[in-house]
């Protein structure tokens, strides 16, 4: 099916709303987002694609709508793949994903620092034969990796917090609801399990 090239209704209330305001939630076939961190999601252009391919249900819209000469759509706000995608694979090995495991804690002081004010620590460095792999890399603070510099924790008596270890997909995606992104639409909020308290009532 061929997709028109859509543009903004201009009659509509929420013509304000910038279309990179509207992402699209992404679910697996069994409802759950295919990851947390990062979140799951497409931009409406990747979103209205899915929906012509028929590759997605629709489960929540915007109120945005777009439209071509010959189609008229409300943008959707999350989408579930028809097809399940297993998500059992190994992550990638990125500093990003590193920072999550350690939860943006710096494995030798201790203390929690947002992602531009860390680096990531050897343990034991490149120059002894350390490898840059999951079980030799550690979130590091500028200040404890200078401090350590170019010796094994041994000789500085420097260890890490935790012993550096490959997490499983599962593993950060838990840890990524601790984190969630800054924007959150309302209608997502049903489908993600952020750890916030519940009141009995």
């Amino acid at each position: 099916m061929t997709v028109h090239a859509l543009s903004i209704d201009p009659f509509l209330p929420d013509v304000t709303t910038p279309l990179d305001r509207c992402p699209a939630l992404v679910l697996n076939a069994d409802y759950r987002p295919l990851s947390y961190y990062p979140l799951s999601v497409w931009p409406w252009q990747e979103a209205v694609k899915a929906i012509f391919r028929e590759s997605v249900v629709v489960i929540e819209e915007y109120q945005r709508v777009v439209r071509s000469s010959t189609t008229e759509i409300r943008l959707p706000s999350v989408l579930a793949l028809k097809e399940y995608v297993p998500s059992n694979r190994a992550p990638a090995f990125t500093r990003f994903n590193v920072f999550l495991r350690d939860r943006w804690t710096c494995q030798y002081c201790g203390d929690q620092f947002k992602t531009h004010e860390l680096t990531f620590d050897h343990v034991i460095p490149r120059s002894r034969g350390g490898r840059t792999s999951w079980t030799n890399i550690v979130t590091a603070c500028q200040c404890c990796n200078t401090t350590k510099g170019n010796k094994t924790p041994q000789e500085c008596d420097m260890y890490p917090l935790e012993q550096p270890r490959q997490p499983n997909v599962y593993e950060l995606q838990d840890l990524g609801r601790l984190f969630p992104p800054r924007f959150l639409h309302e209608s997502w909020m049903d489908y993600l399990y952020w750890d916030t308290e519940l009141v009995d009532q």
